[in-house]
């Protein structure tokens, strides 16, 4: 395959990944979201390195079957998905596009820095930003929110409650 054949095939890839969202926060795109690492093309066959949020994330099934059969529709076979576990995933990988339809959805984007320093559970909540009426006077609910990568807020101010895409 030449370089040209290459680079075509590699932007075509990187295009319909652009397409494939998140099953459990169906406002991102994988790409967005971060957990697309890389896509390597060569002579034998193209390979999709992706990261999961967390160890263990439910989703990443799904999100390698959707990525087969979207590449499959589109006439390309010979791929291989590959999960890549270190550099662990973190929130500084969702893009700034990805936060903002977090935030258009309802779901507060992580912090760019954390407001708590430390893990003490005496410690106060961080300030997180409620995505619907933008006051900062919110508060946790639980540690857990719709998935585990989420956390459950309640925004003082307008009362609703949201889930935070929590750092990490």
């Amino acid at each position: 395959m030449s370089t040209s054949q290459s680079n075509i095939l590699t932007t075509t890839i990187w295009n319909i990944l652009h397409d494939i969202y998140d099953p459990e926060v169906p406002v991102l795109s994988i790409v967005d979201l971060g957990i697309v690492r890389d896509v390597v093309v060569n002579d034998e066959a193209a390979f999709i390195l992706i990261t999961p949020t967390y160890t263990g994330c439910p989703a990443m099934d799904v999100i390698r079957m959707n990525i087969k059969m979207a590449l499959l529709e589109k006439g390309l076979g010979n791929v291989e998905i590959k999960t890549i576990l270190s550099p662990a995933w973190t929130t500084d990988w969702i893009s700034e596009k990805g936060k903002q339809q977090l935030k258009a959805f309802g779901i507060a984007p992580p912090n760019s820095t954390h407001s708590v320093c430390t893990i003490d559970a005496f410690a106060a909540d961080e300030a997180v930003q409620c995505p619907r009426c933008l006051s900062f006077n919110t508060k946790a609910i639980s540690r857990f929110g719709s998935t585990a990568c989420k956390a459950l807020y309640q925004c003082n101010d307008c009362h609703e409650p949201f889930d935070y895409f929590k750092c990490h």
